[in-house]
C-alpha cells in the first residue's frame, strides 16, 4: 500500500476499541471502522496489483467482515456501497484490504461461546481474504480470555499471534 496516514505499507494492523458488554453488535467498532475507511480515502491509499499496476483504493477493494449478523447490518447501514458480511459470505473472495470487526467485548460476551468467536478457521478465512492489508478492530479484552482447556488456549493463541505480529494503530 502506498499513501499517507496510519495505514500505509502492507501486513497486519490492530485497532483497539474500548467497549464493554457488547455481544452481537458494537456501535463503537462501527464508528471506528467508518473512521478507518474515511482515512483510507482521505489519504488516497493506493495498492499495486499482481500486474504491477497502481490503483486508488475504492469501496470494492475493501472487505468488511464481522462474526455476527447484527454487526453486519450496523456496518452496512453506516458504510453504504461496501462489501460487508460474515466470514461465510466471503469464502473464496479476496480484496486488497480486509477489516475484521471482532464485535464482542470479551470472551465472556460471546453469545455462541468461545468456540465461535475464537474459531481459528473463522479468523483464518477472515484474514486470508486480504491481498495487502488486514485490520482487526476489537477490544484489548479479546486477548485476555480465560481458557479452561487446551483447545481454548489454541483458539485464543491465534488471536494473540495476530496481535503480536500486527502493528497497533490508535485512532
Amino acid at each position: 500500500m502506498k499513501g499517507d496516514g496510519n495505514f500505509s505499507g502492507a501486513g497486519l494492523f490492530y485497532v483497539p476499541v474500548d467497549h464493554t458488554g457488547r455481544q452481537t453488535s458494537s456501535e463503537e467498532e462501527v464508528k471506528e471502522i467508518k473512521m478507518i475507511v474515511e482515512g483510507i480515502f482521505k489519504n488516497k491509499l493506493q495498492w499495486i496489483n499482481r500486474k504491477g499496476e497502481r490503483n486508488l483504493i475504492t469501496e470494492n477493494d475493501i472487505l468488511i467482515v464481522a462474526p455476527c449478523n447484527l454487526q453486519v447490518k450496523a456496518l452496512a447501514k453506516a458504510l453504504l456501497g461496501f462489501r460487508i458480511g460474515t466470514v461465510d459470505k466471503f469464502q473464496g473472495q479476496e480484496a486488497p484490504i480486509v477489516i475484521y470487526s471482532v464485535t464482542c467485548s470479551s470472551a465472556n460476551d460471546a453469545p455462541r461461546g468461545m468456540g465461535f468467536l475464537y474459531s481459528p478457521n473463522r479468523l483464518n478465512v477472515a484474514t486470508s481474504r486480504a491481498l495487502c492489508m488486514c485490520i482487526l478492530v476489537g477490544t484489548k479484552q479479546i486477548f485476555e480470555a480465560e481458557c479452561r482447556s487446551i483447545e481454548q488456549m489454541k483458539w485464543v493463541n491465534a488471536f494473540s499471534r495476530f496481535r503480536e505480529l500486527a502493528e497497533t494503530i490508535e485512532i
